[in-house]
């Protein structure tokens, strides 16, 4: 070091009597200056950038990286919850099994995978709002929306982490100081729900009811998203008015084909007020700008969809919810007192018998199934399609699995698993049946039923029956809506939740809902204890009231949170 002081004071003096540090003042390469950003097309390009982490996809850095932050939360909402098994084989990604089996340890890669993510893209969102103080060619209209649009993302992100983890620290551009690398280092002893409800009122209060691009965010996904936020804390009175709004909009509706929902080619359609955007084959490296998140979610083998990976396998449980009765109803509290037929244990090439009784049509949009068509790649196969039946059970992913009829065109050229099938992460039914659960809790039961009913006669539709190639009906579907009114609350609940589990299986909502009713340690606990004789990891299993309606902070981030020498973040009780 004294040999470059050195040097530098010699040269100095040979040039000049007096000496400036100016020439010291370079530029790192490859990275843009502050400045640079500071207009317009800075501030749009930062934008954008806070947008692409919603699938919480940002670099390589990391094992697992993609897998552990997608966007439908396939891990932490449906593996964690009676939805779905890891699937595969035992000993593919093992951090998924522990989650899976309960064994949440504040070590788990995957973990701190959605953890960055998501503090990735508050950072971004972040970066936007500061570079935004300093724009001179931007009116204050457009200021303000893209203001709206980063603190609508802000919001999301901070309640990503905040129903995954409970006590996390909020960010925002006020306290973030790119000069001080300890400034993001607060505490996690204050909840947060009053700054993502803020964020997202900021949004709602500005936002145009329709965007010039899809996939930005308009009034009404930050109504929804706000009022999904008071629904969390059970503040019922809030959040109806802001979703009733959305209903009298009339901007949406049901889509008439409930498979509609997820597919490529009706991507945006009249249902959908916030989704993921998906694209590939754009030039983007390694089909990253695909539903990355997901790619390991497909039937194993067989000589059909993929050759990989077998994961993210329907649970019997999930499959036996939507058996029905003689009416058509849901058999809410004895749906998994016998199992729907199924072929474990019997080869593709064997004789099988399907279930004969009545079902729900949307199991064969939720799940795949032996002798019902798979899209339009035939019809599944059963054991050919699955890695190992006796780990993972029969059962494959459907809902963003793409077409035959994708490939080459909405999938990656490099990797048909990377596809541009959006996520549909907030829909229309979404709106309708938080509607009833409010309805149910401080309202008019039988306005709750009507809202359950607009949902089940959309699914009563055969023209959106998976079909045989004849054009039959690929099983026996029955389902119709409750006729009876509704007069006693608890049984109103039961069916309200029920309904909502139907609607949205496979989609990384259930665990996040169970733990907002309150009901995660019965529901689980029934599970685990019904599953142990199917599924011999999940044996012993237990769901502890007070500790797993939340994750553990991941303990590299406590570590890291030091300041001062004393660590700033706080583990949850249990961990």
């Amino acid at each position: 070091m004294k040999k470059i002081t050195l040097f530098i004071t010699i040269f100095c003096l040979a040039v000049a009597t007096s000496c400036s540090d100016k020439f010291l003042d370079v530029q790192p390469k490859a990275a843009l200056a502050v400045t640079t950003l500071q207009n317009k097309v800075g501030v749009n390009a930062l934008l954008i950038g806070v947008y692409s982490l919603l699938d919480g996809w940002a670099t390589a850095e990391g094992a697992y990286r993609s897998y552990n932050v997608g966007a439908d939360n396939w891990v932490y909402g449906s593996v964690a919850s009676d939805d779905a098994y890891k699937g595969t084989i035992a000993g593919d990604q093992p951090p998924i099994s522990l989650i899976e089996q309960g064994n949440s340890q504040s070590d788990n890669i995957y973990f701190r995978g959605k953890w960055r993510g998501m503090y990735d893209g508050i950072a971004r969102a972040n970066d936007v709002l500061q570079a935004l103080t300093a724009v001179k060619d931007m009116t204050d209209a457009e200021k303000a929306q893209v203001t709206a649009e980063a603190r609508f993302l802000r919001g999301h992100f901070h309640f990503e982490l905040k129903k995954m983890f409970n006590m996390v620290p909020y960010i925002d551009e006020k306290i973030y100081n790119p000069n001080d690398l300890e400034s993001t280092k607060v505490p996690n002893n204050v909840d947060i729900w009053p700054n993502i409800v803020a964020d997202l009122k900021a949004a709602y209060d500005v936002l145009p009811t329709k965007q010039t691009s899809v996939g930005r965010p308009t009034k009404w996904a930050a109504a929804a998203e706000l009022g999904k936020a008071y629904l969390f804390q059970k503040k019922y009175a809030e959040a109806k008015p802001l979703l009733e709004a959305i209903v009298a909009s009339g901007q949406y509706k049901l889509v008439d084909k409930y498979h509609d929902n997820f597919r490529a080619v009706t991507n945006n359609n009249a249902e959908s007020i916030f989704e993921v955007q998906y694209s590939v084959n754009d030039g983007a490296p390694g089909g990253e700008n695909g539903n990355i998140g997901s790619t390991l979610n497909y039937p194993y083998g067989g000589g059909g969809v993929t050759t990989c990976c077998g994961f993210f396998q329907p649970s019997q449980n999930l499959v036996n919810s939507f058996k029905t009765d003689a009416n058509g109803l849901p058999l809410v509290d004895s749906f998994n007192a016998t199992d729907l037929t199924n072929d474990q244990g019997i080869e593709s090439t064997a004789p099988f018998t399907p279930y004969a009784g009545t079902v729900d049509p949307r199991l064969d949009h939720t799940v795949g199934r032996r002798g019902i068509p798979y899209l339009d790649w035939g019809v599944h196969p059963g054991k050919a399609y699955v890695r190992d039946q006796s780990y993972g059970g029969p059962y494959s992913p459907k809902k963003h699995v793409m077409y035959k009829s994708d490939v080459g065109t909405n999938t990656f050229a490099g990797n048909p698993r990377l596809n541009a099938n959006n996520y549909r992460m907030i829909r229309y039914s979404h709106v309708l049946l938080w509607l009833a659960e409010i309805e149910t809790e401080i309202g008019d039961l039988n306005k709750a039923r009507a809202y359950v009913n607009q949902i089940r006669r959309r699914a009563a539709n055969p023209d959106g029956f998976v079909k045989n190639a004849d054009g039959t009906a690929a099983a026996n579907y029955l389902i119709k809506e409750y006729t009876n009114a509704w007069t006693d609350q608890a049984t109103a609940r039961k069916a309200v939740q029920f309904e909502e589990r139907l609607e949205f299986g496979m989609e990384g909502h259930r665990r996040f809902d169970l733990v907002r009713w309150g009901v995660a340690d019965q529901t689980l606990n029934a599970y685990y204890t019904a599953e142990a004789s199917k599924r011999i990891y999940l044996k012993g299993v237990t769901f502890v009231k007070g500790k797993h309606e939340y994750f553990p902070i991941p303990i590299q981030e406590i570590f890291n949170s030091k300041k001062d020498g004393k660590e700033t973040l706080t583990q949850n009780p249990g961990y």
